[in-house]
């Protein structure tokens, strides 16, 4: 019996493991049968996509369900069903049965709906399957245990040059009104010795990046620890990426975290609010303080990518409380804020509260948010765009030091971000390429009649700089780069100890980008504790924190003018 097992993911570096999981099951309930797993992207040209799916005479389709790629399927399907009239169609994944009650009466027909965890489906199924004669819908029991589903040939495979997924928990310890893990009660934890020995398999093939999608990996610290430690001493520099619980972290997992170097760990931490009305009405439960004390604790290491979530539209949220999480989220420094609309996804709790909370949201996935009792649809659309300026402007390596200095100055940054949205829509910067140069061409013109308007240009000379860039865009060029650098060679003693001696005085002057700048830009950079203009030298090592900005050296005085 030969079968198609198929996903269309967001991207192609994406990988679905839900396939793995459903081939193990085939193979283990079906000898003799063969799958075949296809990943390919909703990106993909549609009719040469569709004949490839059709071709062979697969026995059975399997499709793998979710929010982004419900569309595409709902237009695949018939298509498939006119090539393919006789062929089944399972479908699986938390999408499943919403895809079929929308798909038409002839071809729904053809589809048959599992629900829940392949490895607890009843046998039936696989005999119904194997004489072809399966029902409408199957049911799945949770499974007492499951295993990586993966193997050596995957990663020469379908698993080549992907993201590799891997679940050591099933289940999630919150019930989030909004979510359909919600209804998942409890989390369910391999055993620790059962998860090293799967990820030491996957990682003899050095992937790029192994996502640990549990829900909250750190729900017990303990176990989280002694998968840390194993992953820390595994050689080779796959970046491997977390989900967690902001306000779980204890003083032992910090201990660790402080001796794990750049670009080996990414956490993705969820605060969605900080409204407590809001939290309390998703039924998300989360202790503030600690939240604030461990991120800010976390993005001072510099060494694990930060990245913490917001979610637009949320019940109590007003355009003022949200302006507050904004504002509160910023604060702790993260590298990476997530501002996503709400989507009101069918059978979570949140869905059956439409009329309560007044929700009007998008009648086709992802089923985004449009108004609610606390944001008309205007309002709505004015946060969506103050979103995607910030997710535009913050989201990058371009601005750190411009961000830390509006932090330490109490800059009110709803308000700046708000007046940075009006500046873009202005500009039509959202029909643009958003480049840097372009970016920091619109700070400057934002920060014109401030009263700190000549630091915040020298600010951005800064960064523009350390994002290993050797010259400087007209808006923020002044003195000529090469001639900073004739006047400090001149200028410059023959050896200057720790830096060059007169061997390698000329290749550092050759390498090096200099410039002069403020004692208060240096002051505000850490560079000098004292108000004196002095210069700088930006060089080409990076340096080992998460966004690998250019190395800088202070020269202590200034160039001979």
């Amino acid at each position: 019996m030969y079968c198609k097992l198929i996903a269309f993911n967001g991207r192609f570096m994406h990988s679905c493991p839900a396939l793995f999981y459903v081939r193990q099951a085939l193979d283990a309930n079906l000898p003799g049968s063969r799958s075949e797993i296809r990943q390919q992207t909703i990106n993909d040209p549609y009719y040469r996509t569709l004949r490839g799916i059709a071709a062979g005479e697969p026995a059975a389709l399997f499709f793998s369900v979710y929010i982004w790629n419900h569309a595409y399927l709902e237009r695949l399907l018939p298509d498939l069903a006119e090539l393919l009239p006789a062929t089944p169609v399972v479908l699986g994944g938390p999408q499943a049965a919403a895809l079929a009650r929308e798909l038409p009466v002839a071809v729904a027909a053809h589809c048959t709906v599992v629900s829940g965890e392949i490895e607890g489906v009843d046998k039936s199924f696989y005999r119904d399957l194997a004489r072809g004669g399966l029902q409408r819908s199957y049911s799945c029991t949770k499974g007492a245990s499951f295993a990586s589903p993966y193997r050596a040939a995957d990663f020469a495979g379908p698993l080549s040059n992907r993201h590799i997924y891997y679940e050591a928990s099933r289940g999630c310890p919150f019930a989030c009104t909004y979510c359909l893990s919600g209804a998942d009660k409890g989390v369910r934890h391999l055993p620790v010795s059962q998860v090293l020995a799967e990820v030491g398999e996957i990682l003899r093939h050095k992937p790029r990046v192994l996502r640990f999608v549990d829900r909250t990996f750190n729900v017990v610290p303990e176990r989280t620890l002694a998968i840390w430690r194993f992953l820390a001493e595994q050689p080779g520099d796959t970046l491997f990426h977390f989900e967690m619980a902001p306000d779980r972290f204890n003083a032992e997992m910090f201990r660790f975290l402080e001796q794990v170097g750049p670009g080996r760990f990414q956490f993705e931490l969820g605060v969605q609010s900080t409204n407590p009305d809001t939290l309390a009405a998703i039924n998300r439960a989360c202790d503030l303080e600690r939240l604030r004390a461990n991120v800010t604790r976390l993005a001072a290491l510099d060494t694990i990518h930060i990245h913490l979530d917001l979610i637009l539209g949320l019940p109590h949220e007003t355009w003022k409380s949200f302006r507050r999480s904004f504002g509160a989220v910023f604060a702790l420094a993260p590298h990476h804020i997530q501002m996503g609309l709400l989507k009101v996804l069918p059978d979570t709790p949140l869905s059956r509260a439409v009329d309560d909370y007044g929700l009007e949201f998008c009648k086709k996935p992802p089923y985004e948010i449009l108004a609610n009792r606390w944001l008309a649809g205007p309002d709505l659309a004015e946060l969506f765009w103050f979103s995607e300026v910030v997710e535009t402007f913050y989201n990058n390596r371009f601005f750190r030091n411009v961000w830390n200095y509006l932090r330490r100055s109490n800059e009110d940054i709803g308000a700046f971000f708000a007046g940075l949205q009006a500046l873009c829509r202005e500009r039509n910067f959202f029909d643009l390429a958003p480049t840097q140069e372009l970016m920091s061409s619109l700070l400057i013109e934002l920060s014109r009649g401030r009263p700190d308007a000549r630091l915040l240009r020298e600010l951005l000379v800064f960064d523009w700089l350390r994002s290993g860039h050797r010259f400087l865009p007209p808006h923020l060029e002044g003195e000529p780069l090469p001639d900073w650098r004739k006047k400090l060679q001149r200028s410059m003693p023959q050896n200057l100890e720790g830096v060059y001696d007169y061997r390698s005085r000329d290749a550092f002057f050759r390498q090096g980008v200099f410039v002069e700048f403020s004692g208060q830009l240096l002051q505000e950079v850490g560079l000098a504790a004292e108000e004196q203009r002095a210069s700088v030298c930006f060089q080409a090592q990076r340096e080992a924190t998460v966004f690998g900005h250019s190395r800088v050296l202070y020269l202590a005085g200034r160039a001979d003018t």
